[in-house]
C-alpha cells in the first residue's frame, strides 16, 4: 500500500473527489481518503508516475504534499 498527504480537504465530497481521482489512474485501487489524516492510501497494480497522481489530484482542487 502506498501513502499520500493531500492538503485542501474539508468534507465528505473532498474525500469522494479525491478517491474519484485516483480511481480514475490506471494501475491503482483499493483507495482509501481519510479526511481527518488528510491522507490517502491505494495499491498499485502496475507502476504509477507519481507526478501523474499529483496532477489528477490537482485538477480535482486538492494538493499533494510531501
Amino acid at each position: 500500500m502506498k501513502k499520500i498527504k493531500i492538503s485542501g480537504m474539508s468534507c465528505n465530497h473532498c474525500v469522494m473527489a479525491v478517491t474519484r481521482a485516483l480511481h480514475g489512474i490506471e494501475g491503482i485501487r483499493d483507495v482509501s481518503v481519510d479526511l481527518k489524516t488528510g491522507e490517502a492510501t491505494f495499491e498499485e497494480t502496475i507502476p504509477v508516475d507519481p507526478e501523474i497522481i499529483r496532477k489528477r489530484i490537482s485538477e480535482a482542487g486538492y494538493e499533494v504534499v510531501g
